[in-house]
């Protein structure tokens, strides 16, 4: 009963998060595929608000797949995906990384996880600089979405693992009062960046 019960928690949470993308543009179709597994999805705790921000950004990254060109919903779509990833990251940093940066046995994964913010945010520029009607923008596209996927892979199911059993319940205070603040006026200030990336 109680495994039923966290499977409809699970499901609940995760069609919550696509229906809050949905809304963007209801009239495309929403093919994330399955999620991996993780213990936090439908947990109404700080994990899983971050988690369902990940299933969102699934959403969305799968939406945009389903434009066509320089569409006036693919630029919708495109500039929510930005703020919505730009603020999820500097929430996430300023709740959760700059706590576990504190500890010497989590630091290099927060690191690692706070220098892929980076990297996205890089990929986002380049994407926001060029022509959306091209075939080269859906190979970058796809070059981000390969990225986020990998990155939010890692934080689901070994990084937030580790994190929690490292955090004290002060820190997890913390991160609940910081998180959604954060995430709120980070959205409100982010910026569509424009820069061609170079390649190294």
């Amino acid at each position: 009963m109680a495994q039923a019960s966290r499977r409809d928690s699970e499901a609940q949470a995760k069609a919550s998060a696509i229906a809050k993308a949905k809304a963007i543009a209801p009239d495309l179709a929403v093919r994330i595929g399955s999620t991996p597994r993780t213990a936090f999805r439908g947990d109404p705790d700080v994990f899983g608000r971050l988690v369902a921000d990940h299933d969102r950004h699934r959403a969305l990254l799968a939406m945009i797949e389903e434009t066509q060109g320089a569409s006036a919903t693919r630029r919708k779509l495109f500039e929510e995906l930005v703020h919505e990833l730009k603020a999820h990251a500097a929430a996430e940093e300023q709740a959760l990384w700059s706590s576990v940066l504190r500890d010497p046995q989590t630091t290099d994964f927060a690191r690692h996880a706070i220098s892929e913010h980076k990297e996205i945010e890089d990929m986002l520029a380049d994407l926001a600089a060029r022509d959306m009607s091209s075939s080269g923008w859906l190979r970058r596209f796809a070059g981000l979405k390969e990225e986020y996927l990998h990155h939010i892979r890692e934080e689901e199911q070994e990084q937030f693992v580790a994190a929690e059993k490292r955090l004290s319940e002060h820190d997890l205070l913390h991160m609940r009062q910081v998180f959604e603040l954060r995430k709120k006026a980070e959205k409100a200030d982010a910026q569509v960046e424009r820069k061609i990336k170079l390649k190294s």
